[in-house]
């Protein structure tokens, strides 16, 4: 941690070329952080862009210079690696980490903060994330597993209802509620909790490290907390490509099943690994089956039956600096 003086809150944007979305989301902030207790911490994960210069220069010329500040990471180490340099700069009582393509709806920040304030057991929490338009995304998950694999693959309705309460996702929720772990696209987190369990773990490039997190939280004793009255608009894929490739069912990057096996490894040992991967197949043979013979379109993306082993002899292999990926 940085040697000065201890602020309320510490906000993380990581940067990877993507400098629109980053002044876009300090303009959300302009207003909601207070200068004088808060500080704003923008990572540029290696960008070589010129985003890093277009963000500097945006900071000065708006004026948010007294809250808002630019710091650069020598690689792009990925969303850990990225947010961990910027928790490292700040002396904070609490963290939010925010993702480049968020904004912050007016009074959310507040809010948060305020509900961190009223429940002193609390030691992550995360907001109702959303659309532009207002429609609610899903902001609360169980925790990944074999079953919750199986019926990914499977992509069936009658096994999803059968099995429902192994769905990772869970719908909207209209009221505060603990879960298993949230989206690190905005999530507050108390200083307490780095303390006690560390970083965020830098051997994921991207995707699963929130989970993983939670999931090291909750062991520890600190509760997880949704708190839908703070609103956060997310763009989901603006920061990265996995989402935009998804639903082209298109190859995603190696990056995120090299982090799916992590933390399948992490959380349930180099066989729960295997065994997700083995539930997926079984799954997957289901879906395609129906393929087959219903004539039905894929829901799986390209060459994911043998993606899905990437790194399985060595899961925890940490991951390696990605220069041309986000974020």
């Amino acid at each position: 941690m940085a040697a000065e003086s201890t602020k309320r809150l510490g906000v993380i944007i990581v940067n990877f070329r993507t400098a629109r979305l980053v002044e876009q989301c300090l303009a959300s902030l302009d207003g909601e952080v207070d200068p004088e207790r808060d500080v704003t911490v923008v990572v540029d994960n290696a960008s070589n862009d010129g985003s890093a210069e277009a963000i500097e220069r945006t900071i000065t010329e708006r004026g948010w210079n007294g809250w808002a500040r630019l710091v650069r990471s020598p690689l792009n180490g990925g969303f850990s690696a990225g947010n961990n340099v910027g928790i490292r700069s700040i002396e904070a009582a609490s963290y939010l980490l925010l993702n480049s393509d968020t904004i912050v709806r007016p009074g959310a920040l507040a809010e948060m903060l305020g509900a961190l304030e009223l429940h002193k057991d609390v030691g992550l929490l995360g907001p109702r994330l959303e659309w532009p338009d207002g429609t609610p995304q899903e902001s609360v998950f169980r925790p990944h597993t074999a079953m919750s694999e199986f019926i990914r693959a499977a992509n069936t309705g009658p096994i999803t209802a059968l099995l429902d309460r192994y769905v990772v996702a869970r719908p909207a929720q209209p009221s505060p509620v603990d879960f298993a772990w949230t989206s690190f696209a905005c999530v507050l987190i108390r200083r307490s909790v780095f303390d006690q369990i560390g970083l965020l773990d830098e051997g994921y490039f991207m995707y699963y490290e929130d989970a993983d997190f939670c999931r090291r939280a909750v062991a520890a004793g600190h509760r997880t907390l949704h708190w839908p009255a703070a609103r956060v608009v997310h763009l989901r894929g603006g920061s990265g490509p996995v989402k935009e490739l998804s639903a082209a069912r298109k190859r995603r990057p190696t990056y995120f099943y090299a982090a799916r096996n992590r933390y399948f490894a992490r959380a349930h040992g180099a066989a729960g690994a295997w065994a997700a991967n083995l539930a997926w197949c079984a799954g997957r043979g289901i879906s395609l089956a129906r393929e087959i013979l219903g004539g039905k379109p894929t829901h799986v993306c390209a060459r994911e039956a043998t993606d899905i082993w990437t790194n399985a002899l060595h899961p925890l292999r940490p991951a390696a600096p990605v220069r041309e990926a986000a974020p």
